[in-house]
């Protein structure tokens, strides 16, 4: 049932909100812009056709609609190396289930579908998937099978997208030999996705390959000619001339001599007719190199976000120094747009069929961001030591790894035995040790800072002399030191405050 708010924020059921509030126009609940009965009038309309037609111009312009055409974009080499960096650098990413609360039940289903992306091997599964991203879509099927009590999966098959188009209603729709417009499919039997356009009416998405189409294009070219320049250049072409009188029979004799010792690159002309070759007045090799080198650029610059090379440290897409942050970005959309289509399907009705409707499904989502620097934290603590804090053995367990343990700590006199100065150190708040703290290491800084000062007060004769002295030597007093110091200070008594404060919190009982 659909639900409307009023204007005095009541939620009420949509057919009784004529009744609920007077005067209130009931809002249309209906789709107005559809794809359906020509209602689209980029597409067209022919009468009895049950599917929509893409959009892709260079599909539809230069391939007839056929994805073929982009299947042979994937032939090329740095479209290869570069696209397959891009999917390993998300497959590379661990995975979690999450689950959907805190109920023992969601927590179950959550184990359940660990068990189960297992079984299918997931990692492959993403992989697979993943051309969607350079086709515009892709079709997974799972397989179920009834295990007990429990729908599984045996597996998940991933499909050719041409195998598929979809109908006016935005549904996937199979295309057979008995069906060539698509025949109708199960519910809950289908996985897909689509992506690349910029909007909602076209269902087959804009994958890489449209952007791809016209720099693999003129680097296929440019290799046929490049093949060309070197074949025609790279040898002698050989000549031989024969007598106006000479006959077909000789002219074919003399032909084929030179074929044999010129590899079928040979000539003959009549006596009397000059031939001359004319040779370009520049290399050719820079200006094929050149063009093969940009169109390679702009393949990665497509697929990687940068023309960054793809020789480079595996996981990493492109050699550039910002390839990281371009990694972060391309791979989590990679990763999100896989994972979250999964969970809005298959671990929903995992879910719904083995533990109900009522239970919170859980979700699958990759690893994505960066670890945290250790050596910054491990400065961070250190300095948070320095004023009498430290982390305790959970923190150290979570934030380096489990192989730490306390170290033994030396036995320490009774309290009364302890010098009166430190017993009252002890009695110190923070904000005073991090005060003392600071003088200490400052002490011999500024001692040095105020020597010129001492010197000057020791050999002044007057206090106008002393005043006079002070303006001439306060510019060349050193204060780096002593800022050093200071900045040091102020970030360890921030530090010191969000752990004391972070301490307070995880010490209240839950």
């Amino acid at each position: 049932m659909d639900f409307v708010q009023l204007q005095n924020g009541l939620v009420v059921p949509a057919n009784s909100i004529a009744f609920a509030e007077p005067g209130t126009k009931r809002p249309d609940l209906s789709e107005i812009a559809t794809t359906a009965n020509g209602r689209d009038i980029t597409r067209g309309y022919v009468e009895g056709n049950p599917i929509l037609q893409q959009q892709d111009s260079i599909l539809i312009g230069r391939g007839g609609g056929d994805y073929r055409i982009y299947e042979e974009i994937a032939r090329d080499d740095q479209v290869k190396s570069v696209f397959e960096q891009r999917r390993l650098a998300v497959v590379s990413r661990e995975y979690e289930v999450v689950p959907g609360d805190d109920d023992a039940r969601a927590g179950e289903a959550a184990e359940f579908l660990q068990q189960q992306l297992t079984a299918v091997s997931w990692d492959r599964v993403t992989d697979k998937m993943l051309w969607g991203t350079f086709y515009g879509f892709a079709v997974g099927e799972p397989l179920w099978a009834v295990d007990g009590e429990r729908v599984v999966m045996k597996a998940i098959k991933v499909r050719k997208q041409r195998r598929f188009a979809f109908g006016p209603d935005m549904s996937l729709r199979l295309k057979t030999m008995s069906h060539p417009f698509g025949e109708e499919l199960p519910p809950r039997k289908f996985w897909s996705f689509s992506c690349g356009a910029d909007n909602d009416d076209e269902p087959y998405g804009l994958g890489l390959a449209h952007w791809l189409y016209w720099p693999c294009f003129f680097k296929r070219n440019g290799i046929k000619f490049w093949l060309m320049f070197l074949e025609k250049f790279g040898q002698p072409t050989a000549m031989g001339t024969y007598p106006a009188s000479a006959q077909q029979g000789e002219r074919a004799r003399l032909l084929a001599a030179l074929q044999a010792i010129s590899t079928d690159t040979g000539i003959i002309v009549p006596e009397g007719m000059q031939i001359e070759l004319i040779e370009a007045a520049r290399s050719g090799t820079a200006d094929y190199t050149e063009l093969y080198d940009r169109m390679n650029a702009a393949i990665s610059k497509v697929i990687l976000g940068h023309s960054g090379t793809s020789d480079s440290t595996p996981g990493r897409l492109g050699g550039e120094d910002q390839a990281g942050d371009v990694r972060l970005d391309i791979v989590k959309a990679d990763a999100d747009l896989v994972c979250e289509s999964f969970n809005q399907t298959i671990a929903l009705w995992l879910t719904e069929w083995n533990f109900g409707p009522d239970v919170a499904p859980p979700e699958v989502w990759r690893k994505v961001e960066e670890p945290e620097d250790l050596n910054s934290l491990a400065e961070r603590d250190e300095r948070l030591a320095r004023v009498g804090y430290r982390p305790t053995l959970q923190r150290v367990t979570e934030v380096y790894g489990p192989d730490y343990e306390l170290a033994p700590v030396a036995p320490q006199p009774p309290f009364g035995a302890l010098p009166a100065e430190f017993a009252e150190r002890d009695s110190k708040d923070a904000p005073t040790q991090l005060a003392d703290n600071l003088e200490e290491r400052a002490a011999e800084t500024i001692g040095k800072m105020l020597e010129p000062v001492r010197r000057l007060v020791k050999s002044a004769g007057s206090l106008e002399e002393i005043r006079d002295g002070l303006a001439t030597i306060y510019p060349d007093m050193n204060t780096a030191s002593f800022a050093e110091i200071l900045q040091e200070a102020t970030a360890a008594a921030q530090l010191a405050g969000r752990f004391e404060v972070q301490s307070t919190i995880e010490e209240k009982p839950k």
